[in-house]
This record gives C-alpha cells, structure tokens and sequence, in this order.
C-alpha cells in the first residue's frame, strides 16, 4: 500500500515538472514573437495634404493607411552614409553668404542656420538634409545641411551660413576649429515631397523635404513591387522609365525606419505634405 502511495506521487510530481517545461518553452515562444512583432511594419491611418510652393495648403482625401517600421538603432551603421550616428569629427568651419538653397534643391528659407557640407561628406548628396550639431568655444547650434562645399573645401570641414558662423565666433575671424555630429532633433515639420520639373507618367524625379533623419534610400511601387531609385547628386532620386511616378513612395532613413507615403499626383515643382516624420533618436 505505501509503495504504490509513492509511486503515485512520483507519477503527480513527474507530470508537474512536464507541464512546467512546456509552460515556459511557451512563454520563450511567445516573447520571442513579440520581440519580432516590434521590428515588423506598424501602420497608421493618415490623411495627406497638398502644399504648392506658396505654402498654400490644398486638402486632399483621407487616404489609404502608411506604415512605418523602426528597427533598433544598429542597423544605421550598414545604412548610414559617411556621416555616422555617435561620431564626433573635429575640423574647420568657414562662412559663407546663404539663402538656404544650394546643390540640394531646396527653395531658399528663412531659416539660417545652414551649413554647406565638404565634398567628401556630401557624398553625392547624401549628405542633405541632415543636422548637424557644431560645437566650439564653449556655444553650440545646430545647422542643416543644404548646399556643397567643392574643393578646396577639406575633408570634414564645415562651411555655415554667415549667421550660423556668427552664434560662434565673430565672423571676421573668417575661420575656427569646430567638432560636430550627427543629430536628430526635436522637429514640428512633417516629410514633404516634390516631383521635379518635367515630371511625367514616363519620367520624374523624386525628393523628400524637412526629414529628421538622412535618407538612405527612396522606393517607388510599381507593377506591384517596391523599387529602389538612384540618387542624384541634386539630390532627387530618378524613375528613368516612369516605373512608379504617381505612385505610392517608401522613405527610409539611416536607422532603418521606413515610412511609406500614399500615392501622390505628379505636380512639377509643387510642395505636397504629408503627415510622417522619422522617429528621434
């Protein structure tokens, strides 16, 4: 009587520790999908406005929903350009006379703290539209990259917007030592995007506007698929057949977020908003 006693207990007590290793093979499984889950596309319902240049807003439809996907912030070193998150560079800054325009073919603004970015960093417009943190003589602002600086620029070195230079050193020093880094600032604009003159059903290029963070490439969908298109030294990203002009438009930036823009009109020359943003890092 007492050996078959124990023996039932041994029997309860091998079933509890059954059940217990499955419980937490489970619970393995389960965390383990939803730590992918983070890294997969979320989406989000948006609604796009259209912006001629005279920052004339045109509502359009509430249109189909976009996604996003934000992956941790390594993968910015296999995306990001030579500018790279978390390196700080020491180099010369100059100053020159700007308008916010430049070989980035952005409209001239009245924001002026710009920077013309040296032709190795420039990186055939890479570069563009990013921000810069420059620090020196103990003062620190933050600039955005819209123009080139061709040689005899150096490498690393910075060439600001006489106003930048000023909130830095007096001007007539003509030059000063600097660091400066990458940054992802806080930001209330929202991505915009504009179809180069003599875009068409058969040609256009392609820019995005007001980005956080640098953009490392620039798909199209067409026939079904995601295309990726070339990157000019202008700083738009070409369609040479039409595949994709008018189509839906997925931006990604340095840090593997990608943002996905609903289908726009192609307008020539016309400033047409939306209502993404990539995330601060």
């Amino acid at each position: 009587m007492v050996t078959r006693t124990r023996l039932a207990v041994l029997v309860v007590a091998a079933l509890a520790l059954v059940s217990a290793g499955v419980a937490v093979w489970g619970s393995g499984d389960v965390t383990g999908r939803a730590v992918a889950a983070a890294v997969t596309t979320t989406t989000t319902t948006t609604t796009t406005t259209t912006t001629t240049a005279s920052s004339t807003p045109v509502p359009q439809s509430s249109a189909p929903p976009s996604s996003s996907s934000a992956p941790p912030a390594q993968v910015a070193a296999s995306l990001a350009s030579k500018i790279k998150p978390g390196a700080t560079r020491n180099a010369p800054a100059t100053h020159y006379a700007s308008d916010g325009g430049g070989a980035c073919s952005y409209d001239p603004g009245p924001d002026p703290l710009t920077v013309a970015m040296n032709w190795s960093d420039y990186e055939d417009s890479k570069a563009c539209g990013a921000y810069i943190l420059v620090r020196a003589n103990g003062k620190s602002i933050t600039v955005r990259v819209t123009n080139l600086c061709p040689a005899p620029c150096r490498v690393g070195q910075l060439d600001l917007s006489r106003e930048a230079f000023a909130r830095l050193a007096d001007p007539k020093v003509g030059e000063i030592p600097v660091t400066w880094s990458l940054v992802s600032p806080p930001l209330e604009k929202k991505i915009s995007i504009r179809y180069k003159t003599g875009s068409s059903q058969w040609w256009c290029g392609i820019q995005a506007i007001d980005h956080r963070n640098p953009v490392a490439r620039l798909e199209v969908q067409a026939g079904g698929q995601w295309k990726e298109l070339r990157r000019m030294e202008y700083n738009y990203f070409l369609s040479e057949n039409g595949a994709g002009c008018g189509g839906a438009i997925a931006i990604t930036d340095i840090y593997g977020e990608r943002l996905v823009v609903n289908a726009l009109p192609v307008k020539p020359d016309v400033v047409q908003a939306t209502n993404l943003q990539f995330a601060a890092r």
